[in-house]
């Protein structure tokens, strides 16, 4: 196609990605192009950065685990650490879809990986309940056990509120209304992933991560900030009914 002077436009333009455009693309602008697969959300803008970012943090957390010998409290890091992998995921599916049969698709998809997120986090829970009334140890003290409780309270709720928005919107009224809410659900999720990074950053300062683990708070931190940078951005604005 000719421009106005007569000379070919450059197909980049024409997709709104100019040749002084960011590799990663702006903020907010990862969009799917419609009749590709939906698993190209998992990276495309600055999904590569996230993936990078919860990988590094996984093999963190799983090399200092199957360093040492296997304990039944060692599926405790192991599940959690996989359920956070798994909602970020499920995060980074649904982001960039924007047609209807996209956000659908997304929708199933994101669901599918959360609930399976929550059930290895609901594991890892009663795991280190069972492992703390064999040792008649105490319960929800620290810092990382609080945090993590209220992660455990506020994913299931975000979850109940997510499907029941979706397939039950009768609860609220009516579809109108659910929808209403939708931004509410998006902005709670992004705060309930950055309170479950702050769960693992506080678990490096429990006694066990400090004795035997040797996790390193700067470690946790640099993952989870590589994490979000690659998450926040993709954040769709008009989404969030900004």
């Amino acid at each position: 196609m000719a421009s106005a002077t007569g000379m070919p436009e450059n197909p980049n333009t024409l997709r709104g990605r100019g040749e002084e455009e960011p590799l990663l693309g702006r903020a907010g602008d990862a969009s799917l192009q419609e009749g590709k697969p939906l698993y190209h959300n998992l990276l495309i803008g600055t999904g590569i950065v996230a993936q990078a970012g919860i990988w590094i943090l996984i093999g963190i957390i799983w090399g200092a685990i199957f360093s040492n010998k296997l304990i039944l409290f060692s599926a405790h890091p192991l599940l959690n650490s996989a359920g956070l992998l798994l909602v970020t995921q499920a995060a980074l599916v649904l982001q960039p879809t924007h047609t209807p049969d996209q956000k659908r698709q997304g929708t199933y998809i994101h669901l599918a990986l959360n609930d399976l997120g929550i059930v290895c986090l609901v594991i890892g829970l009663v795991i280190i309940e069972l492992n703390k009334f064999g040792h008649h140890g105490t319960h929800f003290e620290s810092p990382h056990a609080i945090l993590g409780l209220i992660t455990y309270i506020l994913l299931l709720i975000q979850a109940i509120v997510g499907f029941t928005q979706y397939f039950v919107p009768q609860l609220y009224g009516s579809v109108d209304n659910a929808k209403k809410i939708y931004k509410y659900h998006r902005m709670s999720g992004y705060g309930i992933l950055i309170l479950g990074l702050a769960t693992v950053a506080a678990a490096t300062q429990t006694d066990y991560s400090k004795g035997i683990l040797h996790i390193q708070l700067w470690a946790v931190i640099v993952a989870s900030v590589v994490t979000l940078a690659g998450v926040l951005p993709r954040i769709k604005k008009q989404k969030l009914g900004l």
